[in-house]
């Protein structure tokens, strides 16, 4: 697979495999090539794949660098400072760093995919001042029909063997993830209620009251408490002037739902908040925080003005081992 050694910039491919052989026609000399060249190459898959990678690269296996999918992010959030890590640390100047990549998506729920979905339509934005080469692997084997359909929309072109081509349907990121973005629903009536004005003070208290009544405990309180602290710091700091808070329990979560009042801030990005705080990171270093603590953060404007938070956090029989 050439790659223009001039080329400066993000690349984001796709490729999708029906089988052993397609994968490694692919991964093969993507690889080689980048070790040949003395770039740095990483391959995010499964172990049975990091297997087949590594035999079929004979001498360059050792200067292989591998991870388990699995691990490498557990949500999307983490999986973007994880990319951002790998090509920051040996990344450099002249040599970029190339990444095949595998999310995982069997198990997961609807809502999870979708985030994923938009995780890999946002890379085209948050990767952009990297010059880092990444190729997302699909197995179409396991994977569902919709999420292949996604990968052609969220990636500029797809790679097969040696081949780049590009993907017919690719979607602007700015224009992807509003278009799948419906309303959230209404508050329960029966969620507790916590009326402006809402102090950082009685936001920590009332967070602390309802975590302890949802059951939950230890660590999880102290969560809680922060949880509602950056929320609120986060909204006021992006104009907000007051806000109510809103707390309610589902099967196997309890849910954080903050609606800023007389906003002046414009509604932030769909992709604000994945990057580590930092330099770039600037305003939304709170809403990073959240992304990384919650199972899930919703973010949407309101009608006549307003910007709803919604955070999805682990319940009381989601039980965390050590």
């Amino acid at each position: 697979m050439s790659t223009d050694p001039s080329h400066n910039g993000f690349v984001h491919h796709a490729c999708l495999y029906g089988d052993d052989e397609e994968f490694l026609a692919m991964a093969v000399p993507f690889a080689e090539e980048g070790l040949a060249a003395g770039e740095p190459v990483l391959a995010v898959t499964t172990p049975a794949n990091i297997q087949l990678l590594r035999d079929a690269l004979g001498e360059w296996a050792p200067a292989l660098d591998t991870a388990d999918t699995a691990c490498f992010g557990r949500r999307p959030v983490g999986r973007v400072a994880a990319f951002l890590r790998y090509s920051n640390r040996y990344g450099e100047p002249g040599r970029p760093v190339r990444m095949i990549a595998e999310p995982v998506w069997a198990g997961k729920c609807p809502r999870q995919i979708a985030e994923w979905k938009r995780m890999e339509s946002g890379l085209n934005v948050l990767l952009a001042h990297t010059d880092a080469r990444l190729i997302c692997t699909y197995d179409t084997r396991t994977v569902p029909d919709h999420v292949v359909e996604a990968a052609w929309a969220t990636h500029p072109r797809h790679v097969v063997g040696d081949l780049v081509l590009p993907c017919g349907t690719y979607t602007d990121p700015e224009i992807y993830a509003p278009a799948r973005q419906g309303p959230l629903p209404p508050p329960p009536a029966s969620a507790a209620l916590l009326e402006p004005p809402a102090s950082l003070a009685a936001v920590r208290r009332f967070a602390r009251l309802r975590a302890e009544a949802a059951g939950l405990a230890g660590q999880r309180v102290a969560l809680a408490e922060t949880l509602a602290n950056e929320a609120l710091t986060w909204l006021l700091e992006l104009g907000a002037t007051d806000a109510e808070l809103r707390v309610w329990e589902e099967p196997g979560a309890v849910v954080w739902d903050v609606l800023a009042l007389d906003r002046e801030a414009a509604l932030p990005g769909p992709y604000a908040g994945f990057v580590p705080p930092g330099p770039e990171a600037g305003q939304h270093d709170g809403l990073w925080l959240l992304r990384s603590l919650c199972e899930a953060v919703e973010l949407r404007g309101e009608d006549g003005g307003g910007l709803r938070l919604r955070l999805r956090c682990a319940g009381p029989r989601t039980l965390r081992w050590p």
